[in-house]
C-alpha cells in the first residue's frame, strides 16, 4: 500500500471514529470500558480550547455571510466553517467517549480520541507513577529512546515504563514502538493507584510478600 493511500485511509477511518463518538456522546456511552475497567478521563486541559475554536469558526462564518457578496463563495465558505466547527465537536466527543482504561487484568489503554489507540498488556507493565511534565510540540511525541508523550493541553500527568518496547499505530499509520509513555489523566493518582491495584489482585502469589503471623507482631512487640 502506497503512503498516499494508507493516509487517505486512515483519514477516512478516523473520520468515522469521530462520527460514531458524537453518537456515543449523545448517548452517554464509552468505548471500550469494561465491567471492572477504570476510565481515565483526560479532556480537562483542552475543553475550553477547543469550544473556543468552535466558537470562532462560527463568529467567522457570520461574519463572511455579510461581508462576501458572492453566493457561489459564500456557499463555500460557509461549507468549510460548518466542516471544521463538525470536526472539533466530534474530537471532543471523541475524547471523552475513549478515555484511557485500567483494564480489570492489570493492563493500560492510551487514548487520544479517534487518533490513538497505544494498548499495553499487564505483564509489560513495570511501573507508573504521577509525574507532571511540560513537553512542546504535538501532542503526540515519539522520542527517538522509545519515550512517547500523549499530551493534552500540552502536559503530561502520568508516567508508565515498560518491560519491554510495545508496539503501536500512530494517527498516519506509521508503526512505532514506545519503552516509556507519558500521559495526561485528569486524576493521575486515581489511574496510577488503579493500575498498582490491578497489578496487585493479579500477582503471582509467589511473588508477594508472605503474611507476618499474628502471634510473630506479638513476639517482635515484647522484645
Amino acid at each position: 500500500m502506497t503512503g498516499p493511500v494508507r493516509v487517505a485511509r486512515r483519514l477516512l477511518a478516523h473520520e468515522l471514529r469521530g462520527l460514531r463518538g458524537l453518537g456515543l456522546w449523545a448517548a452517554r456511552r464509552r468505548h471500550g470500558v469494561g465491567p471492572g475497567d477504570r476510565a481515565a478521563a483526560y479532556t480537562g486541559p483542552q475543553t475550553a480550547t477547543l469550544f473556543a475554536f468552535a466558537f470562532l469558526a462560527v463568529v467567522e462564518t457570520v461574519a463572511l455571510a455579510v461581508v462576501v457578496p458572492w453566493p457561489l463563495a459564500h456557499a463555500a465558505l460557509l461549507f468549510v466553517d460548518a466542516y471544521t466547527v463538525l470536526q472539533i465537536v466530534a474530537l471532543h466527543a471523541a475524547c471523552v467517549t475513549r478515555p484511557h482504561v485500567s483494564g480489570a487484568d492489570g493492563s493500560l489503554r492510551v487514548r487520544y480520541g479517534q487518533l490513538l489507540d497505544l494498548r499495553i498488556p499487564a505483564p509489560l507493565i513495570r511501573g507508573a507513577r504521577v509525574d507532571r511534565r511540560y513537553p512542546e510540540g504535538r501532542a503526540l511525541r515519539c522520542g527517538a529512546d522509545g519515550t512517547v508523550d500523549v499530551s493534552v493541553g500540552n502536559q503530561t500527568t502520568v508516567t508508565v515504563e515498560l518491560a519491554e518496547p510495545v508496539a503501536f499505530v500512530r494517527p498516519l499509520g506509521r508503526t512505532a514502538y514506545a519503552r516509556v509513555v507519558r500521559l495526561h489523566a485528569d486524576d493521575p493518582k486515581g489511574l496510577v493507584d488503579a493500575l498498582r491495584g490491578a497489578r496487585e489482585r493479579h500477582e503471582p502469589a509467589a511473588d508477594r510478600p508472605a503474611p507476618v503471623p499474628p502471634e510473630a507482631c506479638d513476639l517482635v512487640t515484647r522484645e
